[in-house]
This record gives structure tokens, sequence and C-alpha cells, in this order.
């Protein structure tokens, strides 16, 4: 399955195995991936027809829809994210891995502010997240989150640190 995929299709999937609920749309998928919403379209078709994930309208707003990865979508990319090599390599650095984690971070923020490039980010890390009544909350959103999504990808993610 996995040589069958072309290079963006791949990292649409990747993408997509990542983000929360508010960052699973067709758009989202483009402004991530930096490319031409006619591209991504292509590329989510084919993902569609190969059975990898399916269009779901949205509750509120009919003219929206969501992306949702199927479970084949999801065994493949458990088995290619992350790479064995890289999680073993992370587990000898030690707290280094988590020195060096920062730093991989404020170098994407760097070149996001540097080339105007969308500020995708961890719920964990953005402004509007907030801890109300012991549980995860989105200050933007007004929405309680799942232990879960904190960890997730967001379109809307504002970073609270100057770089």
């Amino acid at each position: 399955m996995l040589t069958d995929l072309q290079p963006i299709q791949l990292s649409a999937l990747m993408y997509l195995g990542r983000c929360n609920r508010y960052s699973d749309t067709p758009l989202a998928v483009t402004e991530y991936l930096g490319l031409t919403k006619g591209t991504v379209s292509q590329s989510l078709k084919a993902l569609e027809s190969k059975g990898l994930l399916v269009k779901r309208p949205d509750a509120r707003d009919k003219r929206s829809v969501h992306l949702v990865l199927t479970e084949p979508a999801q065994a493949l990319l458990d088995a290619v994210t992350p790479p064995d090599f890289l999680v073993a390599a992370a587990g000898r650095m030690g707290t280094d891995a988590g020195v060096l984690e920062g730093l991989l971070l404020e170098l994407l923020r760097n070149i996001q502010q540097s080339e105007d490039v969308p500020g995708f980010g961890l719920c964990r890390t953005c402004r509007f997240h907030q801890t109300v009544a012991g549980g995860a909350f989105c200050g933007l959103t007004q929405e309680p989150l799942a232990p879960r999504e904190i960890e997730l990808i967001c379109r809307e993610h504002q970073t609270s640190e100057p770089v």
C-alpha cells in the first residue's frame, strides 16, 4: 500500500493523522502542505478512491467537510510513523531529546514568521490553550478539549512566545 502512494498523499495522510477536529478540512491540508488547491484536491480524491479517507459533512456547517482516516490508513501510519530508529535514538539521548525538541520548535517558529508560513502547532503550546475545571480548554473556540487533543496539530495555533 505504501508504494502505491505519492509523497504528497503520504504527507496528507500524516497530517490528517496528527491534526485536530478544527484542522481536518481540505483547506487546512492545502495550507499545511503549502500547495495549490487543485494539487491537494486531486491527491485527496486519490486517497478517497484508495479507501484511505472518507469525507464527512460538518454537523454545524453543511458546506464544510471533514476528512477522516479509515482503519487501513491509520494502520499504515502506525506502521511508518515515527520510524523505530528515530524513537530509539531519541530514547538514547535522554534529557537532550527535550532540549533538541525545543530548539527545533524555535527553528520552526522562526521560519514560520520570517517566511509568512501559517502557524500550525500543537494545542498545548498555543496561547489559547487553557485549563478549566481541571481539563483542557480552547479559549478561541470556547470548547473543552479531550486529553488527546492537546497533542494534535491545529491550524488556528498562535504562539505565546516571542521568537
